[in-house]
């Protein structure tokens, strides 16, 4: 088995880290160079930062926080919010990130992910994929930080993702985010198996054991935590203890 990822993400609005419940009632966590700085130091294997009303505002992400968060931080970083072009995603790899996080622009031109894999390498492109449950069982996809059900069917739309060459996918449960209830093991697993590029999980952790079930039963590549690490809940180190512990191997 690979080495798992811990990956706190900074969800960030007017410049500062936020964190709701079911993407909505949305409170401060701090300032996201800092809190970068942090979870840099707690060893994260990677930082997530979502401008999370860039796209909703049609606005372009904030590259003068990516460019402080990348000087201060010595682990992969993850961008996304407001990429909708080939020249945003060479932008945003200028100001020091390493990947850029496609979602609502990927659904409106699913090109871009295939001209951004030719122009910078698979490994630079993450499909972010915002998933509800329907009453009918099946997963959609949203878009515009969760405002708009897409009525596609998040399968079918992660499969063509890959195909069109997505490194990795960021797997969001919108009815399990920020509920600390646990990851929604199901669309999970769902996903890792039917992808052969790697699955980060994101949506619900609210204690230890819900990453060891990621893993374990979700079969994620990565987990993604934002509230648990903002408000000091659980420090990164003490989670990746833990898994080693449970013969999960990180890093």
């Amino acid at each position: 088995m690979l080495s798992k990822r811990i990956i706190p993400c900074l969800d960030v609005k007017d410049g500062r880290v936020v964190k709701g419940t079911n993407f909505v009632n949305l409170l401060d966590a701090g300032d996201p160079v800092e809190c970068a700085k942090e979870y840099n130091r707690q060893g994260a294997d990677e930082i997530v930062f979502l401008d999370i009303t860039a796209t909703h505002e049609q606005r372009k992400t904030i590259c003068d926080i990516v460019a402080k968060t990348a000087e201060q931080v010595f682990v992969p970083l993850t961008v996304g919010g407001g990429i909708s072009t080939l020249e945003d995603i060479r932008r945003i790899l200028r100001s020091g990130a390493d990947k850029v996080s496609l979602n609502s622009a990927a659904v409106k031109n699913p090109r871009l992910i295939a001209e951004g894999a030719d122009s910078f390498g698979n490994q630079c492109i993450v499909l972010a994929a915002d998933v509800k449950r329907m009453p009918d069982g099946r997963y959609n996809i949203f878009v515009s930080g969760g405002r708009i059900d897409t009525g596609i069917e998040a399968l079918g739309w992660i499969r063509e993702a890959e195909r069109l060459g997505a490194g990795e996918i960021l797997l969001t449960s919108m009815d399990a985010d920020g509920t600390k209830q646990g990851f929604d093991l199901e669309i999970t697993r769902a996903v890792a198996e039917m992808c052969s590029i790697p699955v980060i999980a994101s949506g619900g952790c609210g204690s230890l054991k819900h990453f060891h079930e990621v893993f374990e039963k979700g079969k994620a590549d990565a987990a993604l935590a934002a509230s648990l690490f903002h408000y000091g809940i659980l420090k990164v180190q003490e989670v990746k203890a833990y898994l080693r512990q449970n013969n999960i191997p990180v890093r």
